[in-house]
């Protein structure tokens, strides 16, 4: 594989409290998968985040969310299928026009949390995720888990589904990513993390938590914004896959 996507989930701060380095790491990535407001991020950290992609030529994405600031959307919720497309819908517009008075453009969609997860096997949400991008900009791409159900109904809808792996999280041996709640789940090490990207993007493969290879035919490849050190291990995997002769250039 000659190229490969490198993604990290930012623009998470909110109000006074701040999380991650999103202008150190926006000098790595090739993608930014942009905060909503609905799991984490506000007005004016869309746009600065916004404005530092464009600055930085790097693509940007809306990272949408189940409304869930106090969990970070990271815990599960039964919403109807009408009010999770409107939810979605609104998200993506809200960034859209912070990109737009930034100087750049919404170009895809990520999931994040308890909702990209949740897709991965939940048709009734999956499907209302899809209705979401399919009734606002059908060209926008939606990041997804390899073999999950948001990827099929995303590609029965005519949308383009782009398989995502995760550099710095575990997985199980039936490709879903270990849970946050279990020891092991997240990963520190940079060259760890460097070496096992760099085996996706030559191999197509990953090795589970148990000590199982599985396979893992990924476009993008994620640093979570949030996880400690995460510029080391951004800047760690992007040497490592440019050494290793891959381009890291954004999927669209």
């Amino acid at each position: 594989m000659g190229r490969m996507d490198l993604n990290s989930d930012v623009g998470e701060s909110f109000g006074s409290w701040s999380m991650g380095d999103d202008a150190a790491i926006m000098k790595v990535v090739s993608s930014a998968n942009i905060a909503c407001g609905f799991h984490a991020g506000d007005p004016v950290t869309a746009r600065a985040t916004c404005t530092a992609a464009a600055e930085s030529g790097v693509t940007v994405g809306a990272h949408v969310a189940y409304r869930d600031l106090a969990g970070f959307g990271r815990r599960f919720m039964d919403v109807s299928p009408t009010e999770l497309t409107n939810d979605v819908i609104y998200q993506i517009g809200a960034l859209q026009a912070m990109a737009a008075v930034a100087g750049t453009s919404v170009r895809y969609v990520k999931p994040h949390g308890a909702l990209y997860n949740t897709i991965a096997h939940h048709r009734e949400q999956a499907r209302a995720v899809v209705e979401a991008i399919r009734t606002l900009d059908p060209s926008l791409p939606i990041l997804v888990l390899p073999g999950s159900v948001i990827q099929e109904e995303a590609r029965q809808a005519g949308l383009r589904p782009v398989v995502e792996a995760f550099a710095d999280r575990a997985y199980n041996a039936d490709g879903s990513l270990v849970s946050r709640r279990l020891e092991g789940s997240v990963l520190h090490d940079p060259d760890v993390i460097a070496a096992r990207v760099v085996r996706m993007a030559k191999e197509s493969t990953i090795e589970t938590i148990d000590g199982q290879v599985v396979g893992v035919d990924a476009e993008s490849v994620c640093v979570h914004g949030d996880t400690a050190g995460a510029v080391a291990i951004a800047t760690a995997v992007r040497r490592a896959l440019e050494d290793a002769g891959v381009t890291v250039t954004s999927f669209l």
